[in-house]
């Protein structure tokens, strides 16, 4: 019997249940308790090793490696109005990994591969696919099946892909193509990454990258230029998503590094460890985000001038006018995904309220235990986020000791099926999940 159609029952009729004030439907409901119930023998048994939100499952879609066997290092992930799951894969040999469920089952037992290159952004606008390789972004005519009609056709070529953050996000809305560039340094010094140096000011980065960029979407043959830059001052958005409540583009940057490593005289070991904030911005056109002139100090709760431009931690000086976070989120987490939820699987709660994936941290010195490695949930109330939530975790494993490097996964891309469940991918150990609601949370 192919389970598809059951399947959307089941969700849909779960989804009834959970919606339902207490009154009308309690915990000891036994139709809501039926359906959870077999909607949760679809998800796996140890819910693919994560620790979710009361009420939520989870289960693997798939374990993407390469060609060796190897896990691949899969980035953000797209899902078609169809169910087809298109993955980016970074590295030598990636390129987009496509997913399909035949069965009803909810797993990929259909694979394909396609492109010529790794990448790691991807974004589906009927009927195109959108992949983000480090100096273009490329597109492809889908007709329904996993692989493409045709070759790629390239959008926007010519973008720098060299230095500290090489990779590009994509987000494509009402016709646009908007792309964040990262810094190709930490903090624009005139030797990156060293002790003592000074930054260089003006930033020569800024015309070319460390920001977003806005092209067509429908254009092909575009080229990399200044002109079309949407938003300058960010170091790296790598978590960059639409809201269509508001119509505006949003971003979660990853702030800066090492202030005890290169000014041990300002800055302690805790410091660092507890510094910048990872900023959370609505981001405006033509607005400064203040890098790299300026980083966000969660103690004083504003942002101040850095170091390496005459600051000593107190000083705000021209980061005054930079623009402000709307939330922030504790030092080096590392925030790689974003998703405004506009399903109705979920409980009411969380629609139009946003989820951020992060990645895991290094930055913080000796036996400073990294943080990060989850996904987190913050509403939005009245177009304003409210408290941060633990969603998912579990992600590093049970026996991880030095951390990123023993952590059995580290989230990265978020994405929401046509039926309201949550993907989540994996760059560490290659694995796509699939989140879903089983009951009331």
């Amino acid at each position: 019997m192919h389970l598809r159609p059951i399947l959307a029952a089941l969700l849909l009729a779960a989804t009834a249940a959970c919606d339902r004030p207490a009154e009308v439907a309690g915990p000891n409901d036994a139709a809501a308790l039926s359906h959870g119930d077999r909607i949760r023998a679809l998800c796996d048994a140890d819910n693919g090793g994560l620790t979710l939100w009361p009420g939520f499952c989870a289960l693997v879609v798939h374990d993407a490696t390469y060609l060796d066997g190897t896990p691949a290092r899969a980035r953000h992930v797209a899902v078609a109005p169809n169910g087809d799951v298109f993955v980016a894969v970074q590295g030598s040999g990636g390129g987009v990994l496509a997913l399909r469920d035949t069965d009803g089952n909810l797993r990929a037992d259909q694979t394909a591969r396609f492109g010529t290159g790794g990448g790691h952004g991807i974004a589906y606008a009927h009927p195109y696919l959108y992949f983000a390789r480090n100096d273009r972004v490329e597109r492809y005519l889908m007709n329904g099946s996993l692989t493409p009609v045709g070759g790629p056709e390239i959008i926007v070529s010519g973008m720098p892909g060299t230095g500290d953050h090489g990779t590009k996000t994509i987000v494509v809305a009402g016709g646009s193509l908007f792309v964040n560039l990262g810094s190709a340094s930490d903090v624009c010094q005139q030797a990156n990454r060293q002790p003592g140096s000074p930054g260089v000011d003006p930033c020569p980065e800024l015309p070319t990258r460390s920001g977003v960029w806005r092209y067509d979407a429908n254009t092909v043959g575009q080229v990399h230029n200044t002109a079309a830059r949407y938003a300058t001052g960010t170091r790296n958005m790598v978590a960059l998503a639409f809201r269509a409540a508001d119509g505006m583009l949003y971003g979660v940057q990853h702030g800066r590094d090492n202030l005890n490593l290169y000014w041990p005289a300002l800055f302690s070991r805790q410091d660092q460890a507890e510094m910048p904030s990872e900023e959370f911005f609505r981001i405006r056109p033509g607005a400064d985000y203040g890098w790299p002139y300026c980083y966000h100090d969660p103690r004083q709760r504003r942002k101040v001038l850095g170091p390496e431009y005459g600051g000593n931690g107190t000083i705000v000086g021209r980061c005054a006018s930079a623009e402000r976070p709307i939330l922030f989120f504790p030092a080096h987490w590392a925030p790689n995904g974003l998703l405004f939820y506009a399903g109705t699987h979920f409980p009411e709660k969380f629609r139009g309220g946003a989820f951020v994936a992060f990645h895991g941290g290094h930055n913080r010195p000796g036996s400073i235990r990294e943080e990060g490695f989850n996904v987190v949930f913050v509403p939005f109330i009245d177009g304003k986020p409210g408290r941060i939530q633990v969603f998912i975790d579990g992600f590093i494993g049970p026996d991880a000791v030095n951390l990123p490097a023993d952590a059995d996964h580290r989230p990265v891309g978020l994405a929401q099926g046509p039926d309201g469940s949550l993907y989540v991918t994996d760059d560490r150990g290659g694995r796509i999940w699939r989140v879903l609601h089983a009951g009331r949370d």
